[in-house]
C-alpha cells in the first residue's frame, strides 16, 4: 500500500490535535507562537523516546554518565562560551508589514501579505540587517538591573562542560568517557514554523564525549556511525536519512569537524542531529574565564591535558516530529481509507487496546480484568464504545500496536483475539500468555 505524502504536515498536525498528541499552548487565549503542549499521547511518546535515548546512552554503556544541570547558570558561563557575543542571527524588518525575518534565509521566508512571494519579491521595503542575540534574558532577585541579569540556557552542553570534574571524579571515569543530559533549552528565534521543527522552548538530548586530542578523528567517526544507527533502531526509514559533512566555510566557530544527520521532511531535507568535534574550545575558554584548572590527569599516558570533546546533539521535539512523520500512513482497506501511525511499538504511547466485542454476556468484566492485569506492565486503553472495527481504527490513528478483543469464545477456552496494527493480522492467544507475548515485542 503506497504512502500518501500529499499535505502530510497539515494532516499530521490535525491528527496530533484530534488524538491528543500535541496542540497549541494557551489555545483558549489564541495560542502563543511556536509554543506547543504535549497531550496524553504526546507526553507518553516523549517519555518513551527519552527513555530509549537514555538507555542507549547510559544504561547500556559503562563509559557514559548522566547529568541534570540547572537551567539557570552563572552569567559568566555564557561569556566564556561565546554566547553573549556570537549567539546571534542577522535580522531585518519589513517596513510595509512590520514582520521580522532572518536576513540569511529571506528566499525561504513567506510574506504574510503575499503568501506566494518571499520578502525579496513582495515589494516591501526591508531595513538593513542587524544582529539579534537569541538568548532569553531575565533577572534574578527583586531588583531588575544589570547586576541581576541572568539567561535561560540556549543549550544544555555548557552545563556538562562546567561540571566536567564534578562528574568525572566521583564516577572515577577515565578518558575516553561521556556525560549525557536531557533538558530544556530556550532560543528566541526570529522566525519559527513547521510545527515543532523549530520552537523557542525545546528539549535537547545531548552527550559530550571527552577524549585524548590525538584520537579525535577515530571517536568522531565512531559517534557519527552510532548516532545514525540510533535512528535505524527507532525504526526511521533509512532511505530518508542522510549524512551531511560541513565544509570549512560552514563550520561553527567552536568546531574542527561537523556532520549533520538529516531527514527528508515534507518541507525539505533538514538537520535532525549534529555531531561535532569541538576540540578543547569549551574547556579552555571556561578554564581561562573561571581561573580553575580543568585539565585531566591521564595516569596511563602520565600526561595532564584538556580533553577534546565529541558532541552529539539531538532535539527531542524534532525527533518526535520525525517519528510521527515517518509513521503516518494512509491506506485503502476494503474500499475505505485507513489512517495509521506505524510507530515503533517500543515507542508507541499506548501499547495495547483492550475491547469487549459487545457490552453484554460477561464480556466487559473479562475485558476489564485483562486490561487491569496488562496495565501493571504497559500503558493500555480500554474501549467498549461503538463497533469493534471503529475501535480498531481509533487505535490505528493513535499508533497502538496491539489490540486484544474478548468475544464469545473467550468464555469457552480462555483465549482472546490479538490484532497487530500494521498487518491487521489476528491470532488467538491464551489470556495467561498475553504478558509474555507482549514482553518481547514492547520492551526496550
Amino acid at each position: 500500500m503506497a504512502r500518501n505524502e500529499s499535505g502530510l504536515m497539515e494532516k499530521l498536525v490535525s491528527l496530533c490535535k484530534r488524538r491528543g498528541y500535541i496542540f497549541p499552548s494557551s489555545e483558549i487565549y489564541g495560542g502563543l507562537e511556536s509554543c506547543w503542549d504535549y497531550g496524553p499521547l504526546g507526553a507518553e511518546l516523549k517519555r518513551n523516546l527519552k527513555d530509549f535515548w537514555w538507555k542507549s546512552m547510559t544504561m547500556k554503556r559503562d563509559d557514559i554518565e548522566g547529568l541534570d544541570a540547572s537551567i539557570l547558570m552563572h552569567p559568566r558561563v555564557w561569556e566564556a562560551s561565546g554566547h553573549l557575543t556570537s549567539f546571534t542571527d542577522p535580522m531585518v524588518d519589513c517596513k510595509t508589514c512590520g514582520t521580522r525575518f532572518r536576513a540569511d534565509s529571506l528566499e525561504a521566508e513567506t510574506c504574510p501579505m503575499k503568501p506566494s512571494k518571499s520578502p525579496l519579491e513582495c515589494g516591501g521595503e526591508l531595513t538593513e540587517a542587524r544582529n539579534f542575540n537569541l538568548m532569553f534574558k531575565t533577572f534574578m532577585g527583586p531588583v531588575e538591573d544589570e547586576s541581576a541579569v541572568i539567561y535561560l540556557r540556549p543549550e544544555t552542553a555548557q552545563g556538562i562542560y562546567v561540571n566536567f570534574h564534578n562528574v568525572q571524579k566521583p564516577s572515577r571515569q577515565k578518558i575516553p568517557f561521556g556525560i549525557a543530559q536531557i533538558g530544556k533549552a530556550f532560543r528566541n528565534e526570529i522566525t519559527t514554523k513547521n510545527f515543532i521543527f523549530r520552537t523557542r522552548e525545546f528539549e535537547q538530548m545531548e552527550m559530550q564525549y571527552f577524549i585524548h586530542p590525538s584520537e579525535d578523528e577515530k571517536w568522531f567517526e565512531y559517534w557519527r556511525d552510532q548516532r545514525l544507527k540510533f535512528y535505524h533502531d527507532l525504526g526511521i526509514n533509512p532511505e530518508k536519512l542522510h549524512l551531511k559533512e560541513h565544509g570549512p566555510d560552514d563550520l561553527a566557530h567552536y568546531a574542527k569537524r561537523a556532520v549533520d544527520i538529516e531527514y527528508e521532511f515534507p518541507f525539505g531535507i533538514k538537520e535532525l542531529e549534529g555531531i561535532h568535534n569541538r576540540t578543547d574550545y569549551d574547556l579552555s575558554h571556561h578554564q581561562e574565564t573561571c581561573g580553575k584548572d580543568l585539565r585531566f590527569f591521564d595516569q596511563v599516558r602520565n600526561e595532564r591535558y584538556l580533553p577534546y570533546i565529541i558532541e552529539t546533539s539531538a532535539g527531542c521535539d524534532r525527533t518526535i516530529l520525525v517519528v510521527l512523520l515517518d509513521a503516518y500512513h494512509e491506506e485503502e482497506v476494503k474500499g475505505e481509507k485507513r489512517v495509521v501511525l506505524k510507530i515503533n511499538p517500543r515507542l508507541a504511547p499506548v501499547k495495547v487496546g483492550v475491547f469487549p466485542l459487545v457490552k453484554k454476556e460477561g464480556m466487559p468484566e473479562i475485558a476489564l480484568d485483562i486490561y487491569h492485569n496488562l496495565k501493571k506492565h504497559y500503558k493500555c486503553f480500554y474501549d467498549d464504545g461503538g463497533a469493534v472495527g471503529r475501535r480498531y481504527r481509533r487505535q490505528d490513528e493513535a499508533g497502538t500496536p496491539y489490540c486484544v478483543t474478548v468475544d464469545g469464545q473467550t468464555k469457552e477456552d480462555n483465549t482472546v483475539t490479538v490484532r497487530e496494527r500494521d498487518s491487521m493480522e489476528q491470532i488467538r492467544l491464551k489470556v495467561d500468555d498475553l504478558v509474555a507475548e507482549f514482553r518481547n515485542k514492547l520492551e526496550f
